[in-house]
């Protein structure tokens, strides 16, 4: 993909004058890329939030380091400060599909500014998307058209509130469906806790603890080419527990067995497994074993 200058765009009405849109409020809106011009795609950061509800392919999407293929009824989500980008090789297209936009300071002083965060898939990546049956894409479409019913009302003490919960029950029904997908997809999750489970193995096994230091969960969901984000909350959904929790409970299994080899100390022990400091190697082997690792040697 070429090179590409970045457009930034730091406000609602910025956004909608270029996808030749009104602006109804400047802190939220819900454009129809139906009723925009044509236009030649570039690489663009946004300083809002934003939700894609694309209904037909149109060209390779470039979001972070990763390009995706647009298919129907795909939910891409964009947190501030995020870059992303539609190469079509300099030709212009009709856009089709919504979008959602808003501003973090619409959410200041709401139960949703505070819990923003909880939604985890605005740091997903790109090729995460969200990809919605029929009946969903219906229930999609008519948030939209609730949030956009209220932009058309006139701006009252009751605007804020009404705007912002109609925006937290469009980001919860998105929860929902993601969970959905998770489920659906499960013969594929199989498969990457396979792979996860014999990276942490193969880790542990190597020189890299010590070269690298303690395994951590970023390391492993770049190798799965997957964003941190929806790592772990495809494991937490698969397994219960978190990608930390999982390499613990596997570092542990490890040094058990380190330990009753004997002809090592436990301060070898550790830094083979990556610790810089024993004292945090024994505080993880007490909080999982519940004796310390020198405990652990005597019993056995």
């Amino acid at each position: 993909m070429e090179d590409q200058e970045v457009e930034i765009y730091n406000s609602i009405s910025e956004y909608n004058k270029m996808a030749n849109h009104e602006t109804l409020h400047p802190l939220v809106s819900v454009i129809d890329f139906s009723q925009s011009d044509p236009v030649c795609q570039h690489k663009r950061k946004f300083g809002f939030y934003t939700v894609f509800l694309k209904d037909v392919m149109c060209g390779d999407m470039l979001y972070g380091k990763h390009s995706y293929d647009y298919q129907e009824g795909t939910l891409v989500f964009i947190a501030p400060g995020q870059t992303y980008g539609i190469y079509n090789k300099g030709k212009y297209v009709q856009p089709a599909g919504y979008a959602l936009i808003f501003h973090p300071d619409l959410l200041k002083g709401t139960n949703l500014g505070k819990n923003i965060k909880d939604y985890n898939f605005f740091s997903y990546d790109v090729h995460e998307a969200l990809h919605l049956s029929e009946k969903e894409r219906e229930i999609i479409l008519e948030c939209f058209k609730n949030i956009k019913h209220e932009l058309g009302q006139p701006i009252d003490k009751h605007s804020k509130s009404l705007m912002v919960n109609n925006i937290e029950l469009f980001l919860n029904y998105c929860m929902r469906f993601y969970d959905r997908q998770f489920i659906t997809r499960d013969h594929i999750n199989q498969g990457l806790i396979g792979k996860f489970e014999s990276l942490v193995d193969d880790y542990l096994k190597s020189e890299r603890p010590k070269s690298i230091g303690f395994p951590m969960v970023n390391y492993f969901a770049e190798k799965l080419n997957l964003s941190a984000n929806y790592f772990g909350d495809l494991i937490k959904k698969e397994l219960g527990i978190s990608p930390q929790e999982f390499i613990h409970n596997k570092l542990i299994d490890v040094a058990k067995e380190q330990i009753l080899e004997h002809g090592k100390s436990i301060s070898e022990i550790s830094y083979d497994l990556g610790f810089k400091y024993p004292q945090h190697f024994t505080r993880l082997f007490k909080t999982k074993v519940g004796i310390s690792p020198s405990e652990y040697k005597t019993l056995n």
